[in-house]
């Protein structure tokens, strides 16, 4: 069976006369060989595709690893890999050098002698920003299941429970409907606390007439989603509804017309631009949005410093916001394709203005 991935790699090698890549990091790892476990490298040359792993995974390495010659390793990967070298006479290696530390590189010069190492980056990465469809199926379940997380919340918030019970609430929620786990740490934040972007759930107790935002998603088979909703508990103020709504007005301005041939940079002003002219452009202080896939911060950037022009296949979440020290915050996210023409939603939640009195 003819790995697509790695004749994409070799490609991307070919062009900068790289004659093999010593891949290091997790994820690139897994999305590559198609490996799950915790331990192991991946060595791509122009003829081969080996997976070197220890004792533990020797069975499981060949079931997942389709195409790939598996390799237990002894007490050193680096002395398995220089035979490996020797063996296909390779005299450059490339390594990540985004995923490797000073004391591991000069630990790979010393032992790989006289073999050169060549620092790239992204070359993987690249590949990673354009998901296919079998990648967009699996993202589309991971956007389901955030989306009836959500709904489930909507059951469950109520005042006199605190932050970090809600997060717990909505983690045992993705965790027993099928996720590996949270995309990342989850964040729950209520009243004042909402005005923290990232204000991971606290012991604060909910209470009457504030915003609860919830920002959080789910590790479903490698791929994460990342969606946020913000409600209101008790009885909203108009200092509620006015935030709220020119951060929806924003959101729904960016998903209207976000396209493909776009830069980051004018994605981005899609929702600032709105959120300026409100007069709250101080209170909005990160990107609008950012790539999304195996990792849930990835390329490309919806930034006001992305040049990076959107093309189909790219997926990325929109999130604009404000936020008020004192008063509390709203944002807004979903995840979505970029298309041909346009964009597809992954996440569908509403985002009506819900208040749970």
């Amino acid at each position: 069976m003819t790995n697509k991935r790695v004749l994409k790699l070799r490609e991307s090698l070919q062009k900068r006369n790289i004659e093999a890549l010593w891949i290091t990091s997790e994820v690139n790892r897994r999305y590559i060989s198609g490996f799950t476990g915790s331990a192991g490298y991946v060595l791509i040359t122009q003829d081969k595709a080996y997976l070197l792993t220890d004792f533990r995974y020797m069975i499981q390495a060949p079931q997942q690893a389709v195409g790939f010659e598996v390799v237990e390793h002894g007490s050193s990967v680096v002395e398995t890999l220089k035979e490996l070298l020797v063996s296909q006479c390779i005299t450059q290696l490339g390594f990540e050098q985004d995923h490797v530390v000073y004391s591991a590189f000069r630990h790979y010069a010393d032992e790989l002698a006289p073999v050169k190492l060549e620092p790239v980056t992204g070359l993987v990465e690249l590949l990673r920003v354009f998901k296919d469809e079998e990648e967009l199926h699996i993202m589309k379940q991971a956007a389901e299941l955030a989306d009836r997380t959500f709904m489930h919340m909507l059951d469950v918030l109520k005042p006199g429970v605190t932050e970090l019970d809600m997060a717990l609430e909505m983690e045992f929620y993705m965790r027993k409907n099928g996720a590996t786990s949270s995309s990342f740490d989850t964040i729950v934040a209520s009243g004042e606390r909402s005005a923290l972007p990232h204000g991971v759930a606290s012991e604060r107790v909910l209470g009457q007439n504030e915003f609860v935002k919830m920002d959080f998603g789910a590790l479903y088979q490698g791929y994460c989603s990342d969606i946020t909703r913000t409600v209101v508990l008790g009885t909203p103020t108009d200092k509620h509804r006015e935030i709220y709504n020119i951060v929806l007005e924003a959101q729904m301005h960016t998903l209207d017309h976000l396209r493909p041939g776009m830069t980051g940079r004018e994605a981005d002003s899609l929702a600032r631009d709105i959120i300026k002219r409100h007069g709250y452009g101080e209170q909005f202080g990160h990107s609008t949005g950012h790539g999304l896939g195996m990792e849930v911060h990835e390329s490309p950037r919806l930034s006001q410093l992305s040049d990076t022009i959107l093309q189909p296949g790219m997926v990325v979440t929109v999130e604009p916001g404000i936020y008020i020290p004192g008063f509390g915050g709203v944002r807004i996210e979903d995840d979505l394709v970029i298309t041909e023409n346009g964009i597809r939603r992954l996440t569908e939640s509403t985002k009506d203005f819900i208040v749970i009195s």
